[in-house]
């Protein structure tokens, strides 16, 4: 019989827990059945996961198709309305096996459940999320989850809920059995990383839980985080960012714009002077470090003027991967009222800052052609640096998760090419 079919979208946390569903859902006696983890972040977001339903009952129109994640939380009236939707459960429930079990017993009851709680109920410290997924070259790690912040574009907190997080010793343990499981690299996630052990009685920061990582776990080659806010990085943390080896040189930042009013009408955290003065702080103490940036073209009320502060940011700051999205207003966000700018308008300015990405990217590869580099060995032919940089590789440099010291030879487009030193 076949395996559960999850089909992810949006964020690569849900494409983490997707893997935990898979398995959750076949423990349960649901194989054959299809989950769709849907995505919230802009209405366009939402029209895909129906998209995604309506190709999954084409598909098989035998199966049954559960809907989930952050579009499901916040309406999920809407998809139960679907015909092609058999049950829809909340974030919070996607991720207990008791709930999987109650929807196999309601699927042979002949009901179509909908069990959706108020995820703003939500208080546990999410140790269900401590899992690694990946493959043998590395595992993430869920260690926080929610949000506490409101920013004007975001509906996340709203499917997510407030922020909790993994106590520290439960993340340490399993760290170890991770490392000892052979994976050489770690990546730390979370929907807001930085917020990282306020909900807990010791109030433990991210820095904390990675100086408990690294110092707990001296078999692991490396730990990365997958995204911070640069606003929240505390003595503590940056002190591991800049000191520790073993901690990946590749941060990316959750930087939305580089102009302070579009800033200010996000309500992010951080002024465009501290996001260039961050990345220089941290680059003068660890010149290797690569920079990343999620960045929003054409939010409301943006102004050629504004937009240019925002690609001048990426050079001024030295960001060479970046994650580009073009505006879509989310209905019940302040920013969806706001005045909108023409959609033309903002697919060209996306264009454009993805064109500036590209030339930061190639800059940063090209300096870094004819070097001697570690890398952890991935599966089809590729392998990882710690600055994030890709290279494929001219010749077998070992099996995935294996490190190797590679000679790179030349960029090969947005990559490199290396081999065996």
């Amino acid at each position: 019989m076949s395996q559960p079919e999850v089909i992810s979208l949006g964020c690569r946390l849900n494409a983490y827990e997707g893997e935990a569903m898979r398995r959750l859902a076949g423990d349960a006696g649901l194989a054959g059945a299809v989950v769709v983890n849907s995505c919230a972040v802009t209405n366009e977001a939402v029209r895909q996961t129906r998209q995604a339903i309506r190709r999954a009952r084409r598909a098989d129109p035998s199966a049954r198709i559960v809907v989930t994640g952050c579009a499901a939380q916040i309406d999920p009236d809407a998809f139960a309305r679907m015909g092609e939707v058999d049950a829809v459960l909340g974030n919070r429930e996607k991720l207990e096996p008791a709930a999987w079990r109650d929807l196999s017993r309601a699927f042979a009851a002949g009901e179509r459940p909908v069990r959706v709680d108020d995820i703003m109920a939500a208080r546990e410290t999410a140790g269900h999320l401590v899992d690694g997924y990946g493959d043998r070259a590395r595992a993430f790690l869920e260690v926080q989850n929610g949000c506490d912040h409101r920013c004007t574009f975001c509906v996340i907190p709203y499917g997510r809920g407030n922020s909790r997080s993994v106590p520290l010793a439960a993340v340490v343990e399993e760290a170890r059995r991770l490392a000892a499981a052979g994976r050489r690299e770690i990546v730390l996630t979370g929907v807001d990383l930085t917020a990282y052990g306020a909900d807990l009685p010791e109030r433990p920061g991210l820095g904390d839980l990675v100086g408990a990582i690294l110092d707990g776990v001296p078999s692991l080659h490396r730990l990365r985080l997958s995204s911070i806010d640069c606003a929240e990085v505390d003595a503590t943390l940056f002190e591991r960012i800049v000191a520790d080896a073993r901690l990946a040189p590749h941060l990316h930042l959750s930087l939305q714009a580089g102009d302070d009013m579009i800033l200010k009408r996000m309500k992010r955290r951080h002024a465009r002077s501290q996001a260039i003065e961050f990345c220089a702080r941290v680059r003068e103490k660890r010149p290797e470090v690569a920079f990343g940036a999620d960045l929003i073209a054409g939010f409301p009320t943006e102004t050629e003027e504004m937009f240019e502060n925002t690609l001048r940011m990426v050079e001024e700051a030295g960001l060479c991967y970046l994650h580009v999205f073009p505006f879509s207003p989310r209905a019940g966000t302040p920013a969806a009222r706001m005045p909108q700018l023409d959609r033309a308008t903002v697919k060209a300015r996306a264009e454009r800052l993805r064109e500036k990405g590209r030339v930061m990217l190639h800059r940063f590869l090209d300096g870094l052609v004819g070097r001697v580099e570690t890398a952890v060995v991935e599966s089809g032919g590729r392998a990882r640096l710690g600055n994030f940089a890709p290279v494929k590789l001219a010749a077998p440099a070992g099996a995935p998760g294996d490190l190797a010291r590679l000679r790179l030879l030349a960029r090969a487009g947005e990559a490199l090419l290396g081999a065996a030193a």
